[in-house]
């Protein structure tokens, strides 16, 4: 992000402003997505971090540190709009567009499904981890500024969410393609 743009829009420039908000809410958008699984709550949560990055911004110390400074903003909008609404992680969502599964198939689908079921067992910090790293393409020390956590305890998060994760798709892939029913078991 342009620091001259940051330094703008910290003086009050709205245009500035504008300009870095139709830069970034995308992708804070397919964060809160992510971590939220729900449009309307990710909608929310985006807005509310919009809103709190103007209201913020004068104070931001670091203008070049805009990026990871507005998706630490998400991440917590994210959190309370979960508390708020008791509704968190359903399944990890992907926007059509974006959907690399999309058009490749079943055996795509039933994989994405599997990486979805074992993305839900993960607890909401070692799920931040995994989208900000993986999803939103941030290094481990970026992804320890925006939560406010010590690099090796990212490094520990993303290391357990990665094992959670394999062992998840491995108990999968041990399962009979067609578990007997009670009927057929007594047999």
């Amino acid at each position: 992000m342009d620091v001259e743009l940051v330094v703008r829009a910290q003086q009050g420039d709205h245009d500035a402003f504008t300009e870095i908000a139709t830069a970034l809410s995308n992708r804070l958008y397919r964060v809160a997505l992510n971590l939220l699984s729900d449009v309307h709550l990710a909608e929310d949560a985006t807005q509310h971090s919009l809103v709190e990055m103007w209201r913020n911004l004068p104070r931001l110390r670091e203008p070049q540190k805009l990026e990871s400074w507005a998706h630490r903003i998400v991440v917590n909008a994210c959190r309370r709009e979960g508390r708020n609404k008791k509704r968190w992680i359903q399944a990890l969502a992907l926007s059509p567009e974006e959907d690399p599964a999309a058009n490749q198939g079943f055996a795509s689908v039933a994989h994405r499904d599997q990486l979805e079921r074992g993305f839900r067992r993960l607890p909401l910090e070692q799920r931040e981890v995994v989208v900000l790293h993986h999803y939103a393409a941030m290094p481990l020390r970026d992804v320890a500024d925006v939560l406010g956590i010590p690099i090796g305890t990212v490094a520990s998060r993303l290391s357990r969410a990665m094992s959670a994760m394999r062992a998840a798709l491995e108990a999968d892939d041990r399962l009979p393609e067609h578990a007997p029913t009670a009927r057929e078991a007594a047999k």
